[in-house]
């Protein structure tokens, strides 16, 4: 897991290393702790590895570590898996509900993310997204660009367009707070 993420950390893909620590994790996943799997699946997903029968063998491993995960793992877990096209509704059902309990410790990042993710899975919970939408009223003002615009692109494009979040965003850039960044 250190492996894949510190390659992935460094942008630098070895395709062959990769296809053996994809190997060697199906083979070891049972050993894997929450922060293993969040890393192995961020690595592989941020170089364009989305061998599916890992992913799918993550999926299982990370349902049953989720109350172990931290915010950030949480987060950047949904984010794999959308980013590499790993669609698994159980995943992301599980993830929603943990994500859930654990909204109080989300940061800005991890609350973009998550939207982001869950948008591009179409996981589509108007809950779940009512949740994520006060969580980021309450701390918007931590929100840099990239995270308002992910954030208000995650809510369009599954059409919940929370309006209290919409219009805290809105005065956000109309404010000039935000613009140059």
């Amino acid at each position: 897991a250190n492996t894949a993420w510190a390659f992935a950390t460094a942008g630098h893909l070895d395709a062959r290393l990769f296809g053996s620590v994809a190997t060697m994790a199906r083979q070891r996943l049972d050993g894997f702790n929450a922060q293993d799997l969040a890393h192995t699946a961020w690595a592989f997903a941020k170089l364009g590895q989305f061998d599916a029968s890992l992913f799918m063998a993550l999926a299982r491993a990370t349902e049953r570590h989720l109350e172990s995960f931290s915010a950030q793992g949480l987060a950047n877990t949904a984010w794999a898996f959308a980013k590499a096209g790993q669609l698994d509704a159980q995943l992301f059902s599980a993830l929603a509900r943990s994500i859930e309990r654990h909204l109080a410790d989300f940061n800005s990042q991890d609350l973009a993310n998550t939207v982001w993710a869950f948008a591009k899975a179409c996981h589509v919970d108007a809950r779940f997204f009512g949740a994520l939408a006060s969580s980021s009223v309450r701390c918007l003002d931590t929100f840099n660009a990239q995270d308002l615009v992910n954030t208000a692109w995650g809510f369009a494009k599954v059409g919940l367009l929370h309006e209290q979040l919409f219009t805290a965003v809105a005065q956000r850039f109309a404010a000039g707070r935000c613009l140059d960044e």
